[in-house]
């Protein structure tokens, strides 16, 4: 079901029986119980609650906003099996995540589904995967030569080689300046998930570097506009 800002989250869960089990099963070892049990509580159960509270927190009430300025019904969506498997499955990569850019990507996959459905179901599934799977880098990369393809005043030649396509993005993304060997790694990456054009043989006539696959990938994980269409 949506998150409800009004209501408290529940406290337990399967996840805290086991921590609880977790606990008695170090408190019974003489040898180590209590500075262990403290060095457990402290570094292990109070992250992993702080970040599914956040997450589920924020995602309730940017919904909530959402229904307020008439773009969406939280009832409408407790019905719908597409939006909650997105939650359920963005949610669980988002609470084992902590870097800023995939949680937005997430949340922003999660408002993009609400707010005008969801790719093919294969897609989404997938799209979901790749944020988790992917670096930072990874995202950054194909959204830069995304971006430059569009804002370029004339017509950006499809590179054909790996080693032609890392030196473009070397170029538009500053963690990669220098770093030739790990672009050539992440572009062999988003060729070879199809998210970005390159064939050797054919290039089709108005073809871009960004496939069409890889712009539906974006479209899903960039923030939607006020609109309700999502940028990009």
């Amino acid at each position: 079901m949506v998150p409800s800002v009004t209501n408290p989250l529940p406290n337990e869960t399967p996840a805290d029986h086991c921590h609880l089990a977790a606990r008695a099963l170090i408190s019974s070892v003489p040898a180590v119980g209590g500075t262990a049990l403290e060095l457990f509580k402290l570094l292990l159960a109070p992250p992993i609650q702080r970040r599914r509270d956040a997450w589920l927190n924020e995602l309730g009430d940017r919904l909530s906003k959402l229904e307020q300025e008439g773009l969406i019904k939280l009832e409408d969506l407790s019905a719908n099996e597409e939006f909650i498997s997105t939650v359920i499955q963005a949610s669980t990569i988002a609470i084992r995540n902590h870097e800023k850019e995939k949680m937005e990507a997430l949340r922003n996959a999660v408002f993009n589904v609400a707010l005008h459905g969801s790719p093919e179901e294969w897609k989404r599934e997938w799209f979901l995967t790749l944020i988790d799977v992917f670096s930072v880098l990874h995202l950054q990369v194909l959204m830069m030569l995304a971006k430059a393809e569009e804002t370029s005043p004339g017509r950006v030649p499809v590179k054909t080689a790996i080693e032609e396509i890392a030196a473009r993005a070397e170029q538009l993304v500053p963690a990669l300046s220098g770093q030739r060997k790990v672009a050539e790694v992440i572009i062999g990456d988003l060729c070879g998930k199809g998210l970005l054009f390159w064939n050797e043989v054919y290039i089709p006539s108005g073809a871009k570097q960004v496939s069409e696959l890889g712009r539906e990938f974006l479209r899903l994980l960039t923030e939607p506009s006020a609109s309700g269409e999502s940028a990009g």
